[in-house]
């Protein structure tokens, strides 16, 4: 099953994708896709319904974020070996966790916008799983079984302000439209094996990151029982899993992220995002 949210920003509705490719809107059986939906069995609700009685959206509606509001939005940094490579780091020995705000999530072809005085702002394709049901000290080979579904996350970060600037690394990760989310939320039995999904990014149409999950440091399951032992996660927490190589701090010279720039990424199964990049001006965040 293919959930998602469609309308203007903040005034979005709970959809799903039939198995034509046909927008359905949900809205007449569930409120929205909230944490309080997942809680309360809503995919379960979704299964038993029949995606022909539900209206068909007309044309091509604007897609937010496939989830509403999760209570957390947590990231997992340097989780793929070439993305370490490249970088310069070691390689890690247990997962590295940061937070992403909630309010950083975006719709998957909304604008990204650059912060005032952005000199390094970065792009990072990763695939994101949301958490269905409570999770605390969960062990690996269950860990699964506490995952609702996955979808696309680009990590936008700001190197300068991740990295040169003291304290941890989410001065650089939380700005507004940094987490653009969807355009699906695919429930684990549609996806096959998470494990083996390619994933890319182009920038202005030429592919700089292609790899797949395969390459990971740490497995998804092992994230989400490592990440279980800090945190209680609860149903509609957000879990994004790291970036393959190819970011624009990876290159030589750097590269960074401009106005009118145009990223283009997807995950195998998952669907793809656009993003024309924008500068901060009074009127940015208005048009989300």
């Amino acid at each position: 099953m293919k959930l998602l949210r469609f309308g203007p920003a903040g005034h979005e509705k709970p959809g799903l994708l039939d198995a034509h490719g046909n927008l359905r809107d949900a809205s007449s059986v569930v409120d929205d896709y909230s944490p309080a939906f997942f809680a309360q069995g809503g995919i379960d609700t979704l299964l038993r319904t029949d995606p022909a009685s539900l209206p068909v959206v007309p044309g091509t509606p604007r897609l937010g974020s496939c989830i509403a509001q999760p209570g957390n939005f947590i990231a997992i940094g340097l989780n793929y070996v070439q993305h370490a490579i490249e970088t310069n780091a070691p390689i890690p020995e247990e997962p590295i966790i940061f937070n992403k705000a909630p309010s950083c999530i975006s719709g998957p072809d909304d604008p990204v916008i650059l912060p005032r005085g952005s000199v390094k702002c970065d792009w990072e394709v990763e695939i994101a799983l949301v958490i269905g049901k409570r999770a605390l000290y969960v062990p690996e080979e269950r860990a699964l079984d506490h995952v609702a579904g996955y979808c696309v996350c680009n990590d936008v970060s700001e190197r300068e302000m991740q990295l040169e600037h003291g304290g941890q690394w989410v001065k650089g990760k939380m700005f507004p439209s940094f987490g653009p989310l969807g355009p699906w939320l695919v429930t684990p039995d549609e996806l096959g094996d998470v494990q083996n999904l390619a994933l890319w990014l182009e920038l202005n149409g030429k592919r700089i990151q292609n790899s797949s999950t395969s390459d990971m440091i740490f497995r998804l399951a092992t994230i989400v029982s490592y990440v279980s032992r800090h945190v209680l996660l609860q149903p509609g927490d957000v879990i994004t899993t790291g970036t393959p190589p190819g970011v624009g701090l990876g290159m030589k010279p750097e590269r960074y992220l401009k106005p009118g720039d145009v990223m283009e990424l997807g995950v195998e199964g998952l669907g793809t995002q656009k993003q024309t990049v924008i500068a901060f001006d009074d009127s940015s965040l208005a048009r989300r």
